[in-house]
């Protein structure tokens, strides 16, 4: 009996993705953007904060979580709207380094098309390879 090679995931040739730059994943309908204990310090620090100072005014609990404050339109607070760029990018939390290689945007092809229809950079641009990928994927899971 012959044993199938591995065929691995759908997206095991690699997929697409350049920043366009369009501020769209740092808005939109109500969400969250989940910050731990390390990334509240790195953003305070970046902020020229205290970590007290800087949960007071920038995060909110949900449940045992914390996520970054938005405004009432669903932008994050750390998006500059006429720029459409973020004020605090070399500190962003790993929620958003990892755009858009999130388990739930790579499960399937149709996920994958949802969110390059959402995302103009996805689908563009450098090709990532496999390990790239699974990397951004395991540091969250959203």
């Amino acid at each position: 009996m012959k044993e199938k090679p591995n065929q691995g995931p759908w997206y095991q040739d690699g997929l697409q993705f350049e920043c366009s730059q369009c501020g769209d994943c740092c808005t939109g309908g109500p969400g969250y953007v989940w910050v731990n204990a390390a990334e509240i310090e790195a953003l305070a620090k970046y902020a020229d904060m205290t970590v007290e100072q800087f949960e007071s005014v920038y995060v909110r609990e949900v449940g045992l979580r914390k996520s970054l404050k938005e405004y009432s339109t669903g932008d994050c607070v750390f998006l500059d709207t006429e720029k459409r760029g973020c004020t605090v990018y070399p500190a962003r939390p790993r929620q958003c380094k990892t755009w858009p290689f999130w388990d739930s945007n790579i499960r399937t092809p149709e996920d994958w098309q949802a969110t390059c229809d959402f995302c103009p950079g996805s689908g563009q641009g450098r090709l990532y390879t496999l390990e790239e990928i699974e990397d951004r994927a395991s540091q969250i899971r959203i």
